[in-house]
């Protein structure tokens, strides 16, 4: 009778959680919203609830509509809603600091790891609930753990270790003494040649990645001297883009100079990282071939400042970084103005975590209207990142991804630095 009882009272407590379990799987989440920016339409549209089941959007209706029993709802009527932004171009394992060359030899992976943690979840509570990060081995990692629900931070598209030639931008052993540095090949992202730029991409593919990135110029932070000339020739380019469209990953192409980013874009590459010294003639084949540019102006403002602060740059970067950063704005007003698909992206990690809406900021100012700018952080960047299906826009069906800010964006871009909101994945991180 003891082990029937015991039994029966099992049962019963099954039964109620499943019948809890089932008024809470089915309560609706209901945000009041005074004003929708839905990511698609150049319209702003007032008084409208947006409706969340689980994870989803499941409608978007005019009205401030009354819940249901056991629905929540959540006012933001003072409030311009949008949805949750993306930033295509972060580090989340790097920092700013004039400390930060040494942290190569001196860090261990799990070091880097544990610092790539705060900054997801910084940059998660600035709105940016999707990022790519283009470079960081670590990331890969941070990734699953967020799509498990182990940690809080926005979903990632990651590129795990970019790829480079030998004494190339992305060379990890640059600057480093010999018995350190090596002599890194493909499993560690350096190739030379058409065979090797194939091996480390099947590698990035086997350790988990997402997409390919390329540094197809010099850049400005490594320990190189030259920040413009092409470092990939044009078989390498093509292999690398033909071997991750077989392996179904997007790919990308750190470049400054004009001849490398030329080669990347005629090898078929997919966006263009920074573009500095981007002709008319590069624009016109970007346009041509639907290539994406990422202008990052944000790291151009940061590293130009700091090249000035003596001390905090190594002489080398800084001398790279005052040649090149002046260039970038006025590339980026040119080829907005001639119509290349642009995506939002900062190179957040140059720059502090958290502060990547300062780009809004910067884009606007180079002649980018507010609903493009905030276009280019949804639905382009969510196309350019193969996941426009998913996310970029308020619409039913999709991923419940949202944010919101006090005042109006289209009247003043920099309410996007202050969110106050953050809905990612239908779960509330930031009220």
């Amino acid at each position: 009778m003891a082990a029937q009882a015991h039994w029966m009272i099992r049962s019963i407590l099954a039964l109620s959680a499943v019948c809890s379990a089932g008024s809470v799987l089915g309560a609706n989440t209901l945000l009041l919203c005074g004003r929708v920016i839905d990511g698609v339409s150049d319209q702003v549209r007032t008084e409208m609830t947006l409706v969340v089941s689980s994870n989803r959007i499941v409608s978007v209706e005019a009205g401030y509509k009354p819940g249901s029993a056991g629905d929540r709802v959540i006012d933001l009527k003072n409030r311009t809603v949008l949805p949750g932004l993306f930033d295509m171009h972060v580090h989340l394992q790097l920092r700013p600091a004039p400390s930060a060359y040494g942290d190569k030899a001196m860090l261990n992976p799990e070091d880097l790891a544990y610092r790539a943690v705060a900054h997801a979840r910084t940059t998660l509570l600035a709105g940016f609930t999707s990022v790519r990060d283009l470079g960081g081995e670590q990331v890969v990692g941070l990734k699953k753990a967020i799509n498990e629900g182990i940690l809080e931070g926005p979903r990632i598209i990651a590129a795990g270790r970019a790829i480079a030639i030998t004494g190339g931008h992305a060379d990890q052993s640059n600057g480093l003494n010999r018995e350190l540095a090596g002599d890194p090949g493909p499993d560690k992202g350096v190739v030379n040649g058409a065979d090797d730029a194939r091996k480390a991409v099947r590698q990035r593919y086997k350790e988990g990645s997402d997409c390919i990135k390329v540094t197809a110029t010099g850049g400005v932070l490594s320990l190189a001297k030259d920040g413009f000339r092409p470092q990939f020739t044009s078989d390498e380019l093509v292999a690398v883009v033909q071997m991750a469209k077989d392996l179904g990953m997007p790919t990308a192409a750190h470049a400054h100079g004009a001849e490398g980013m030329k080669r990347a874009v005629l090898a078929g590459i997919g966006s263009i990282e920074h573009g500095t010294m981007m002709t008319e003639e590069i624009m016109g084949l970007m346009k041509e071939r639907g290539t994406y540019y990422v202008p990052t102006l944000s790291a151009g403002k940061y590293t130009e400042e700091k090249a000035r602060v003596p001390g905090f740059y190594h002489p080398m970067v800084a001398k790279k970084a005052l040649a090149i950063s002046p260039f970038m704005t006025e590339t980026f007003r040119k080829a907005n103005r001639l119509g290349v698909r642009i995506a939002f992206g900062t190179d957040a990690g140059v720059f502090p975590h958290g502060d990547n809406a300062k780009e809004f900021q910067y884009l606007v100012e180079g002649g980018m209207s507010p609903m493009k700018a905030i276009q280019s952080a949804t639905i382009e960047a969510a196309k350019l990142g193969e996941v426009e299906k998913e996310l970029g826009s308020l619409e039913a069906g999709k991923l419940a991804d949202i944010i919101a800010v006090d005042g109006n964006p289209l009247e003043d871009i920099k309410t996007l630095q202050r969110v106050g909101f953050v809905m990612k994945d239908g779960a509330v991180v930031r009220r």
